[in-house]
């Protein structure tokens, strides 16, 4: 079975935001020799915003290793002279699309303020998906997915805010599911077991997992990690899927576990 983490993030320089591994490196190769130990295929790449050579760093992995890599980059989008830079994205090696955090100082309403309505019709035309940290704007995003339906969105972390966990922490589950009734949202179920407070296999956090996967079906949900705040290994969080979830099994659990997501972003992998 092919996996593929959707998110993971690599860098050599800067401070990682807190609750990441605290430590000034993590390379390509220390990333590779993790998967293999993992068993986990492939990986997409987000560039952080704590490394000014964020993008660098991971064009030159996925340059070195492109079955292995692929990469959701970003660019200041509020400097109409990075306008043009859509149009030759996908040149760069193992680049397949877009991705916001919206982290650093000024970006927090780029969604809402009109920053951005360039880029869903830019994105749209030219076929990059996009993902976004979106926790607190689901709703926003899913008037995006209205006017856009040729625009494919990737929704971070379950839309679950930063920090929260257990019931609470899914307290505002159905304003994510709400966005199921549009075929160009896709959610990323990345760093599930940072969610709950329970042992692994984090049982009490299992339902809202299903509920997810009942509402967006195995072509829309893609599993992954944000591995460097994982609060256990990176094998534990491919068995909590594959070995875990009843539920979840036979084509359907390829789906989630990678072949859909590299149907999503164009990704075209062996196996």
């Amino acid at each position: 079975m092919l996996i593929v983490d959707a998110q993971v993030h690599i860098w050599t320089s800067g401070t990682p935001v807190f609750h990441h591994r605290q430590v000034s490196s993590y390379t390509g190769d220390e990333l590779l020799r993790d998967m293999d130990a993992a068993g986990v295929q492939g990986v997409v790449l987000h560039p952080p915003s704590w490394d000014v050579r964020a993008i660098e760093v991971a064009i030159e992995a996925a340059k070195e290793h492109p079955d292995r890599f692929a990469i959701l980059g970003f660019f200041d989008v509020s400097r109409p002279e990075n306008r043009s830079l859509i149009d030759t994205w996908k040149n760069q090696p193992g680049m397949l699309g877009l991705r916001f955090a919206f982290l650093r100082p000024g970006e927090q309403n780029w969604m809402t303020d009109g920053t951005m309505d360039w880029l869903w019709r830019a994105a749209e035309k030219t076929g990059l998906p996009v993902g976004l940290l979106a926790s607190n704007k689901t709703a926003a995003v899913g008037k995006i997915a209205a006017r856009h339906p040729g625009l494919r969105l990737l929704i971070d972390h379950m839309a679950r805010p930063r920090g929260s966990r257990d019931d609470a922490g899914f307290a505002d589950l159905g304003d994510l599911l709400a966005l199921a009734k549009y075929p160009n949202v896709a959610v990323k179920a990345t760093g599930a077991p940072s969610y709950s407070s329970d042992p692994y296999p984090y049982r009490n956090i299992h339902k809202y997992l299903k509920q997810i996967f009942d509402a967006f079906g195995p072509e829309r949900m893609f599993w992954g990690t944000d591995l460097t705040r994982m609060p256990c290994t990176w094998r534990q969080c491919v068995t909590m899927f594959t070995e875990e979830l009843p539920w979840l099994k036979g084509h359907d659990l390829e789906l989630v576990m990678g072949r859909a997501l590299c149907d999503w972003i164009g990704w075209k992998l062996p196996g």
